[in-house]
């Protein structure tokens, strides 16, 4: 193939710089973790996935640092150049704007039987991917991720959410890790999302 048809990586989507390798480009001045902690990163959130989808939600409590923020802002459907609106600012319309010990109460609610919603419970299976996990300078990980959680209750309720996680993990707790901070952005506008009784 001729050089005149070849694309120029640091052309493409706004690209600045070239480096020797992936391992090596910054993003947010965070460079990627190496191979092992991606490996158990990506361990901790598949067994997070099974904590939730077993209906382990104290073992899956255990998993979260006492100082968590777990924020899923809600969206809007705005034209290009308003973008910057169409994610709620922290204090405005939320999923979720939770801390550990306000998840503790919903899973005390939830196991009392007196969640109505969730009796017969439902079933999921949360799918965890493009796992991605930088150092930041404080010590701490700055890990993102997809998601796509498959929801169904009793013969025809069924939704499908899909979305992308933005969270802060700290290497101690229980299983290594344990989240700090999860920012969750889903990908259906407000409209469309009839029930959000699931964790992400």
């Amino acid at each position: 193939m001729s050089d005149a048809f070849r694309l120029d990586p640091a052309t493409l989507n706004g690209a600045t710089s070239i480096s020797s390798g992936i391992t090596n480009d910054e993003v947010d001045g965070m460079r990627l973790a190496d191979l092992q902690t991606h490996f158990e990163v990506g361990q901790f959130y598949f067994l997070e996935a099974e904590f939730l989808d077993d209906g382990r939600f104290a073992d899956w409590l255990e998993m979260l640092a006492d100082d968590l923020h777990y924020w899923a802002p809600v969206r809007s459907n705005r034209l290009r150049r308003q973008q910057a609106l169409s994610v709620h600012a922290p204090g405005e319309s939320a999923f979720y704007d939770e801390t550990k010990d306000s998840l503790a109460w919903r899973i005390r609610r939830y196991d009392s039987g007196m969640a109505w919603a969730e009796d017969p419970p439902s079933r999921t299976r949360h799918l965890i991917s493009n796992v991605s996990v930088r150092e930041r300078s404080d010590g701490l990980l700055q890990a993102r991720s997809a998601f796509i959680v498959y929801r169904n209750r009793l013969h025809t309720e069924v939704d499908i959410y899909a979305g992308g996680r933005n969270d802060v993990l700290r290497r101690t707790g229980v299983h290594g890790f344990e989240l700090v901070k999860r920012t969750i952005l889903f990908e259906q506008n407000v409209l469309l999302m009839k029930n959000i009784s699931t964790f992400f």
